[in-house]
């Protein structure tokens, strides 16, 4: 991949610009000690997680659902973890090959530290194939086709740090891909006082999970669908050990909220929305943020326009006759139901524009005006 098809798929602001110039290094670098980070061709041979070695030969790839058998120098499915004589290595462990400091509206996370900002990182690869990705130039290729930054996990906490942004985001492609750098990341940013927060399909193993959950502050997950064929077709995964993973999080305590991207003709019926709230009410709480998003046409999905406004708010409609307290539409600017109201008094606690925060109305977790508990860490 070329720098000028990199730099769009990353498509963010100051650090696309900084990139696209070849300064992304001055941009990250330009704190205390002119601290270098470099672009490299080099992979990574850090050994991963969670695989098992078979009696003949191969491994067995356990961090996510697809359970990869791979054999000597094959790569898994997501192609950013290789066998190497029955040693299994992660390619991208440290290589960044997105980076932005995003406001956290943005991912979206809308009860956590509203107006505050996230250090947001990528590496090449993903374990599902969305036919309507939107960074598909860096989910759908390896490590070696994109530009990696050279930025390990105590590099990149320095610069959260210095920059005095308070959040990491593991993001824009799949996390679950390069586990072992969110891990290390996460976990020592915790020490420093630096949060991390994991925006993912929700496509892992308990286990994995488990192990990470303790290091995280917040996950945000893209349930695709409500239905596993939806899963099969589109996405090229399965649904229900999402539904186990979504439950296994909220039973951990992590802060929680939910994305559904509403593709015309393919998951976007009434039955279908309300399916998915029920599902959400019943094993998560109806207090759990649900956001949908309006699609654009991208990728394998061309020939489908762009969500009309009305099926959004058919939605959002449906999920609140349903009983769910904090529902969002994204992708619509200027909407109210960007903002967050008290399911008490009604009134606004956090209004929003975009990612703008125009009005705040909590006193910790509590509504300003009825003092009704507002769940999400503020």
């Amino acid at each position: 991949m070329n720098r000028r098809t990199f730099i769009r798929c990353v498509g963010c602001g100051a650090a696309a610009a900084a990139a696209q110039s070849g300064l992304l290094p001055e941009f990250l670098g330009g704190v205390q000690n002119a601290m270098a980070f470099d672009y490299t061709k080099k992979l990574s041979s850090v050994e991963a997680r969670h695989y098992k070695k078979k009696p003949d030969g191969g491994i067995e790839c356990g961090i996510c659902p697809r359970h990869c058998f791979v054999t000597d120098l094959e790569r898994g499915y997501c192609g950013v973890r290789e066998n190497r004589d029955d040693t299994y290595y992660t390619l991208v462990y440290g290589l960044s090959c997105a980076v932005n400091i995003d406001p956290i509206e943005k991912k979206p996370l809308f009860h956590f530290y509203p107006g505050t900002t996230a250090f947001s990182i990528a590496t090449a690869g993903c374990n599902v194939n969305c036919k309507f990705c939107q960074n598909w130039e860096i989910s759908q290729v390896r490590p070696e086709q994109v530009d990696n930054l050279d930025l390990p996990p105590k590099a990149l906490v320095d610069v959260c740090r210095q920059r005095k942004v308070p959040t990491i985001a593991y993001t824009y492609s799949e996390p679950v891909i390069f586990y072992e750098y969110m891990y290390d990341t996460a976990e020592l940013g915790h020490r420093s006082g630096v949060k991390s927060v994991m925006i993912t399909g929700g496509y892992i193993e308990k286990q994995p999970l488990a192990e990470l959950l303790p290091h995280l502050d917040a996950v945000k997950v893209d349930l695709k669908a409500i239905r596993e064929a939806y899963y099969r077709d589109v996405v090229g995964g399965e649904l229900q050990p999402v539904l186990d993973r979504l439950i296994q999080m909220k039973e951990s305590g992590v802060w929680l909220e939910l994305v559904y991207l509403v593709v015309p003709t393919l998951n976007d019926t009434e039955q279908e929305f309300r399916d998915l709230a029920r599902w959400v009410k019943t094993y998560l709480g109806a207090d759990t943020p649900l956001h949908f998003s309006r699609f654009f046409p991208q990728y394998l999905l061309k020939n489908l326009p762009p969500t009309p406004q009305r099926t959004l708010e058919t939605a959002h409609s449906v999920c609140r006759a349903e009983g769910l307290e904090y529902v969002y539409l994204g992708n619509l600017r200027g909407h109210p139901s960007e903002s967050t109201y008290c399911p008490g008094c009604g009134k606004i606690v956090v209004g929003r524009r975009g990612y703008t925060i125009y009005e705040y109305n909590l006193k910790g977790n509590l509504c300003r005006f009825c003092e009704k508990h507002i769940p999400g860490l503020f």
